[in-house]
């Protein structure tokens, strides 16, 4: 089961939402995962939802250097719902997305907060394997991972383009790729979470065999 968390509305996030609804349809497309999307503005009524899942992603656009003050308080208040409770998200599957208006636009500093974030309620995090594109003389804004992003999935959209433009298919298309992804993921691990013995071998150095 996966769950995508999305961005804010204010001003810009229905940018962000439309890279949330390709995550979505990525992770869709595995036949046996359930994808559920929540608001960061009914995180809190929705709880139990996110409890239940093997895997969150989370999305916020970038504003001034980080995510947006919506998904800011969100993070604040799993602290008392979620991590006070006994690390209810402990080795859940994490990732990330965010766009912005500029190509670079410290994004990465909103992915770093994010990842900070999961690692905090030891989660573990996914991130995106695409190799470097639009890179060279015969690179295109149509190559996924166009921006240069891997800690996440990362989307640029025109200030003077609504959503139906921007951000354009190739960003859509990377977010639908870390989506299938984070999915593939949390099936594979959903099949071998099963106990695991170790035991400490003795020898020429000690070391952990299973």
């Amino acid at each position: 089961m996966l769950s995508g968390v999305g961005a804010s509305d204010k001003p810009g996030a229905v940018h962000t939402a439309r890279q949330a609804e390709a995550v979505a349809a990525g992770a869709g497309e595995s036949p046996t995962a359930e994808v559920i999307m929540v608001r960061v503005e009914d995180a809190e009524q929705r709880w139990g939802d996110l409890a239940t899942v093997d895997a969150i992603v989370f999305g916020a656009p970038t504003y001034m250097g980080g995510p947006s003050a919506a998904f800011k308080t969100f993070q604040d208040a799993t602290s008392h719902a979620i991590m006070a409770k006994g690390f209810l998200w402990h080795d859940k599957l994490a990732a990330g997305f965010t766009n912005s208006g500029a190509r670079s636009g410290d994004k990465l500093a909103t992915l770093i907060q994010m990842s900070l974030f999961a690692a905090q309620h030891g989660m573990i995090w996914i991130g995106l394997d695409l190799p470097p594109a639009n890179n060279s003389s015969i690179g295109s804004e149509s190559d996924l991972n166009r921006l240069g992003f891997w800690l996440g999935a990362g989307a640029q959209s025109n200030v003077d383009e609504g959503p139906e433009t921007a951000p354009p298919a190739s960003d859509l298309a990377t977010a639908r790729h870390l989506g299938r992804r984070v999915a593939e993921a949390a099936i594979q691990l959903a099949r071998g979470r099963l106990p695991v013995q170790f035991e400490l071998v003795e020898d020429a150095g000690s070391k952990w065999s299973e």
